[in-house]
């Protein structure tokens, strides 16, 4: 099969091009400049790969959380391409993307939510496939649920708000965490791979953001009232 991914939910921006199991991405730490790079980064991707847009089977991208403008910028350009293109689309938890950068069988990803908050998802991982273990959540670090057991493994930012708190609230029961890593499209590319062979491709319409802020929810609904 052949698919794009966007993933612009954090500063990182990216975009990958899966083409019968091969990928190919674009990356680059470039906050603001999302929108500038994501498109003609597709573009030149198809190219390199000898596709035009038609022979893609699916768009993927980043569904969040993340940062409010990024995580929308990703939906608008996954929809449209998907709108135009007559294909599904298959949103990818952009924690479970950044959580195939850990290691082990349980894996933690964290993403820096800003506020002092943290985005937090946890992720077990049998050698072939991630499955959720409990509900994504944003809280303090020191106010998240953190997750039962033993030798867990950490991706991403949200090991370093407030200092490390929460991979010293883990204390031995964390064994690594990568407090530099960002999430990847070539990461979400492969979540989604696996998704459409589940057959989990939802039509554009249907694709939703997700932005586990309360306040983001009700921002967004007030300018929608605001538009009627």
């Amino acid at each position: 099969m052949n698919l794009l991914a966007f993933e612009t939910a954090t500063e990182a921006c990216s975009v990958a091009l899966y083409v019968a199991g091969e990928v190919r991405e674009r990356f680059a730490v470039a906050p603001r400049r999302h929108a500038e790079l994501a498109l003609p980064w597709a573009e030149a991707l198809l190219a390199e790969a000898g596709l035009a847009r038609r022979q893609l089977d699916a768009i993927a991208f980043g569904r969040g959380p993340g940062a409010f403008t990024g995580v929308r910028l990703a939906v608008a350009i996954a929809q449209g391409l998907a709108l135009g293109l007559e294909r599904p689309l298959l949103p990818v938890s952009t924690l479970a993307a950044l959580a195939l950068q850990a290691e082990g069988p349980r894996r933690l990803a964290a993403i820096d939510a800003r506020m002092g908050e943290v985005y937090l998802g946890a992720f077990g991982w049998d050698g072939h496939a991630l499955q959720p273990l409990a509900a994504e959540q944003v809280a303090a670090p020191a106010a998240v649920a953190l997750p039962a057991g033993e030798g867990w493994h950490g991706a991403g930012t949200g090991f370093a708000v407030a200092g490390g708190a929460l991979g010293a609230r883990m204390g031995a029961r964390l064994r690594a965490a990568a407090a530099a890593a960002l999430p990847h499209a070539a990461d979400v590319a492969r979540l989604a791979a696996a998704a459409f062979a589940r057959g989990e491709a939802l039509p554009p319409e249907q694709a939703e953001p997700a932005y586990l802020r309360n306040d983001v929810a009700l921002t967004l609904a007030e300018q929608q009232a605001l538009r009627r």
